[in-house]
């Protein structure tokens, strides 16, 4: 095999590629990018830890066709380094790689492209196109409140509830849990004869992180996603992006919520922000043989008073609030709060609570249209 690649262009191409790239495996298979030349001018890429995979086609003088792996973090430092705009990568058959720039030359060895593990299917008759934009906002939301390892395994990834017309991801932690639904337009591309979409699947807490990095901001852009039964698939421009679901019937996330609280308050979701991230130079402060604190929220006389103490200090902060219901002195892990109280998508916030044990809701004030916002928080119980 023989290949002529353009280095910015190989270089641009293999950064989304290692977020697949197993780091720590007995198969040096899936350590490695397969590469995948044809005449005259086609290279596939291709990375795949088991979990979740990236393919992406670029454009190459391909001199001699071949299918190979080359492990993807020396490939990815080397082109890096290599001076000049062309890069020659030849794989002779002795397995052997030479990475090539002018007179700059780099051997390493290579596996044969078909030992590399059998992807899933990358296209299926269920399918919709969806805005980038959107799909990153909603992730973004609730990714914060996904379990990691935890016994329950369908609680460490985010929930995704499509239909005709809307757009609903949930996560949950046992401590915190996140939910919003946005109406939004989505294409249909179904092909097996069903004219509704009506999906639910659990994508994995790396494959949402990862795939938040890898689509785009910009309202125009959109994404086509196929979903199998084991699988999920998005295409990304140029790009596909394909994980393993988890399998699994989510929690009732509907029925842990508390939907009639006693007390309600409404405040400047910026004012709350900014006492919490004061509170928070206490409650994560780092001082050996101590442990972090919790923040204390007393409401009263239409006050919200924010305190924290610690080994190291303490602090405190008043904020006017509108205020129905008796007064309350809760506590939370302040942490939890900071990341529930910025995922709401509004300037002004209410918060529903009841006692000092049961969990509270943060909410926008007032309702948008099509737009459903729900973050539950757990509170810590308070030492004497």
């Amino acid at each position: 095999m023989k290949i002529i690649f353009n280095k910015s262009v190989v270089t641009a191409a293999v950064a989304p590629l290692m977020c697949a790239v197993s780091g720590k495996s007995v198969l040096s298979t899936i350590e490695g990018i397969l590469i995948e030349a044809k005449v005259p001018d086609t290279c596939v890429l291709t990375t795949y830890d088991l979990e979740k995979g990236v393919r992406i086609t670029i454009e190459a003088k391909v001199i001699e066709e071949g299918r190979f792996i080359i492990n993807a973090q020396k490939f990815n430092q080397t082109i890096r380094v290599m001076g000049g705009d062309e890069i020659t990568l030849t794989v002779d058959e002795k397995m052997s790689a030479c990475i090539s720039c002018g007179k700059s030359s780099h051997k390493m060895s290579a596996l044969a492209g078909d030992d590399f593990p059998a992807l899933p299917d990358l296209v299926s008759d269920r399918s919709f196109v969806i805005n980038q934009a959107i799909l990153k906002k909603m992730m973004g939301q609730v990714s914060f409140a996904m379990a990691v390892n935890d016994q329950r395994t369908v609680l460490n990834g985010c929930f995704f509830k499509i239909s005709d017309d809307s757009l609903m991801t949930v996560a949950c932690d046992g401590f915190k849990s996140a939910k919003c639904k946005r109406r939004t337009e989505l294409e249909n591309k179904n092909t097996n004869g069903n004219e509704h979409l009506d999906y639910s699947f659990i994508v994995p807490v790396k494959t949402v992180n990862e795939l938040s990095r890898l689509i785009s901001d910009d309202e125009e852009a959109l994404t086509q996603i196929y979903v199998t039964r084991k699988h999920i698939v998005f295409l990304i421009g140029e790009l596909t992006f394909f994980s393993r679901l988890i399998d699994g019937n989510y929690i009732d996330f509907e029925r842990i919520m508390i939907k009639n609280h006693k007390i309600t308050i409404a405040l400047d979701k910026q004012t709350l922000a900014s006492a919490l991230e004061r509170a928070a130079l206490v409650t994560e402060e780092r001082i050996a043989g101590s442990v972090r604190s919790h923040v204390r929220l007393e409401i009263n006389d239409g006050l919200l008073k924010v305190l924290a103490t610690s080994a190291s200090g303490s602090t405190y902060d008043e904020i006017a609030i509108e205020h129905e219901g008796p007064d309350l002195v809760i506590a939370f892990n302040n942490r939890f709060l900071i990341d529930s109280v910025r995922a709401c998508d509004a300037e002004k916030i209410k918060i529903s609570m009841s006692s000092s044990l049961s969990s509270i809701n943060i909410e926008p004030y007032e309702e948008k249209e099509g737009v459903e916002e729900t973050f539950m928080i757990l509170p810590v119980r308070m030492k004497d």
